[in-house]
């Protein structure tokens, strides 16, 4: 065996353990699934080529944060945040008038579960990985300038002490605390609060979906209305139309999404902690890849649906059986 073959062994052995906590990293860093991906192979590009350096003055884990940390920064300077389309404006006031359509490839993306979270691990560890990547946190995040949110993420999602979080970000403790103090102040303005969103393995938030894509797939609006909570939000990628409240988001289904019996298939996967269905429109008689629609959930209603409208995501997801059984992801 080769030095160089001994050292990519014994740098796999190591860092293999935190791909998946990486990618989640890059992720919320950059709202990207493809960009995460992408910038996760670059961190270890970099991390392997250096890895003869290391002198483990830090833990492995934080070294590879740093690198991870630097990576997407270089990558945000072509684009600082992709936004959702409540992140843009006020809320549409007429569920009946046309979308407006944005030309733009730079939405936020959901990501599956299976990319960043480890389903059979401890579960306080599943139950704060879901967490830490769910929409609302996502979003929210996205609306600081990119060192800002870095310091925000290290420190408030991952739980890094301020030491450790400034050597990830290379800068010292004083300027640390400045970037975490903007941050949150900007953030306090904007977040969102989902404290009483429903785990996904919950079973009634699982007959939640499963009576969403029942009423989908029958154009059943009454049953839609019954689910949705009264401040329930709806929002689409690829335009800036999205509304909050009922009495807006029902009108809307009615009249533009939701079609004849038949138009849709939905099959159940998992995002962002969340449940989430893939779904699929009736084209000249072939169900097409359509969005994936991420929903958040009580035990008792859908408290918000966003539907990212790209087909392009539907890869991540990996074989989506279209069959007449909806086992869950």
């Amino acid at each position: 065996m080769t030095m160089e073959s001994a050292r990519t062994d014994d740098f796999e052995a190591a860092a293999t353990a935190y791909r998946r906590e990486l990618i989640a990293h890059c992720y919320r860093m950059t709202g990207s699934v493809h960009e995460a991906e992408d910038l996760v192979q670059e961190t270890y590009v970099r991390a392997w080529r250096a890895y003869g350096s290391f002198e483990g003055r830090s833990s492995l884990r934080t070294w590879l944060y740093r690198i991870a940390t630097n990576v997407c920064l270089t990558a945000l300077r072509q684009r600082q945040r992709r936004p959702l389309p409540s992140g843009l404006g006020p809320p549409s006031a007429d569920p009946l008038a046309p979308p407006d359509p944005v030309s733009t490839e730079g939405w936020l993306e959901p990501i599956p579960d299976s990319m960043v979270i480890d389903e059979l691990g401890d579960p306080a560890d599943v139950a704060a990985g879901r967490q830490a990547v769910r929409l609302a946190l996502i979003a929210t995040a996205q609306m600081v300038p990119p060192r800002q949110r870095a310091a925000f993420l290290l420190c408030d999602v991952l739980d890094l002490p301020v030491t450790e979080a400034a050597g990830v970000l290379g800068v010292s403790v004083t300027a640390l605390k400045s970037l975490l103090q903007r941050a949150r102040a900007r953030l306090s303005d904007v977040a969102v609060a989902e404290e009483d969103l429903a785990e996904p393995s919950d079973s009634r938030a699982r007959h939640l979906l499963d009576r969403y894509m029942v009423a989908f797939e029958r154009s059943d609006v009454g049953a839609i209305e019954q689910l949705l909570a009264d401040n329930a939000v709806l929002e689409m990628t690829g335009t800036t139309t999205w509304f909050s409240g009922k009495a807006g988001c029902v009108p809307f289904i009615a009249a533009q999404a939701i079609g004849k019996a038949g138009d849709w298939r939905m099959i159940p996967v998992r995002a962002n902690g969340q449940l989430a269905a893939a779904a699929y429109h009736r084209d000249n008689g072939a169900y097409l890849p359509f969005a994936i629609v991420v929903l958040a959930t009580t035990t008792t209603h859908l408290t918000r649906i966003t539907l990212f409208s790209s087909p392009s995501l539907f890869r991540w997801f990996g074989d989506i059986p279209m069959s007449g059984d909806k086992p869950f992801a």
